[in-house]
């Protein structure tokens, strides 16, 4: 297949971390220059038992505003504009964490080089001691993609061949990659990741043939926001999957930004859903606390 460097004979030995249990119970945040800070939030959330912490990605947002807000709103919110880079500010939850995941919901892959985020990514679960999930997306965004010379039509293509080069770069000890917009000649790049043989890679979107494909052929999951529609998507998935040669079976499914009842959760655990990441708000440190102190008695569920 066009894009695979095909390296075979240097796939690195090592550790698979974290099993999932269902339903397990995150986190999600806007992180910003404005809400609490990342190493405190995550510190109480381990403390507290929470599974995992995610956190998404703008690298900024044009101020001519021509692409609608995802979330239906005539105004974006303010958080959108003042977004912290995810992987400096999950390694400062790693500094001072010993087992919460901690992850991308989601980076913006199409607009990041993939030679970087390999490395970046890579010593995030090295620093973490392989507790990095790798959420990656195809953005919204039309206006912050051009700022990265990404073509809006092209953005799942080049997402696959960059998710693919970064694959080569975790796995080879000499890594070379041809594709069609992705190229780099036999090159070293270390630290490889902790966790073999790669950090979970989960893609979040909606649902659709589009997304499953690519799911079935180079992820481990999916990242619907929310949870609406999932029960009846996820058929098509594992139809995806086995069409793959993949078992659904050892399918991921973290539905993020969820506002959470008991109703909700039990809906999630019985159609396979394994992780919730809960939405906090993205505010100060007593907002969020009390938040999570909101969320204490659904870690039961």
């Amino acid at each position: 297949m066009k894009g695979w460097a095909g390296c075979q004979r240097c796939r690195v030995p090592g550790k698979r971390r974290f099993l999932f249990s269902v339903v397990d119970i995150g986190l999600t945040i806007f992180s910003t220059d404005l809400s609490m800070s990342v190493p405190e939030l995550a510190r109480e959330a381990e403390a507290r038992g929470f599974s995992s912490l995610y956190l998404p990605e703008h690298t900024h947002i044009p101020v001519s505003r021509l692409t609608p807000a995802p979330t239906g709103e005539a105004v974006l919110p303010e958080e959108y504009k003042r977004t912290l880079d995810p992987f400096v500010a999950l390694a400062t939850a790693a500094a001072v964490t010993d087992s919460i995941r901690l992850g991308t919901a989601v980076c913006l892959l199409a607009q990041r080089d993939p030679v970087v985020t390999a490395k970046v990514a890579a010593t995030v679960d090295l620093v973490s001691d392989g507790r990095l999930v790798f959420g990656i997306g195809f953005g919204w965004n039309k206006e912050e993609m051009a700022t990265h010379g990404v073509e809006f039509r092209e953005r799942r293509e080049l997402v696959r061949e960059k998710m693919l080069a970064i694959e080569e770069l975790w796995s080879c000890e000499e890594a070379a990659f041809d594709g069609e917009r992705v190229h780099f000649e036999p090159s070293w790049s270390w630290p490889k990741p902790v966790q073999r043989p790669r950090p979970p890679v989960l893609i979040g979107g909606a649902a659709g043939p589009k997304m499953f494909a690519h799911i079935a052929e180079y992820a481990d999951g999916w990242m619907p926001i929310g949870g609406a529609g999932v029960a009846e998507a996820l058929p098509r998935l594992h139809e995806a999957m086995e069409a793959a040669g993949r078992d659904p079976g050892g399918l991921r499914v973290v539905a993020v930004g969820v506002v959470p009842d008991e109703a909700k959760l039990d809906h999630y655990r019985s159609i396979g859903i394994t992780e919730v990441a809960l939405r906090l708000p993205p505010a100060p440190a007593p907002v969020v606390m009390r938040a999570l102190d909101d969320y204490l008695p659904f870690l039961g569920q």
